[in-house]
């Protein structure tokens, strides 16, 4: 799922960082999942690892 970065801008700091925190969980367990057995959306590490940097971003620019 691709969060549009306007979405994330009306989300305050804290929001922001629980996001980043769901997020990052979430590519860890595909990473683990990915070095065991293939992954059925190898594609989405990628998404997730974007979506990271999106929200990094957008708590920098409300810095």
């Amino acid at each position: 799922m691709k969060t549009k970065t306007s979405e994330l801008r009306q989300m305050n700091g804290e929001e922001l960082r629980k996001q980043e925190t769901e997020l990052r969980e979430e590519l860890f367990k595909l990473k683990f999942q990915h070095g065991i057995r293939k992954l059925e959306n190898p594609s989405r590490l990628r998404q997730l690892r974007k979506n990271i940097a999106r929200v990094q971003t957008v708590l920098t620019e409300q810095a």
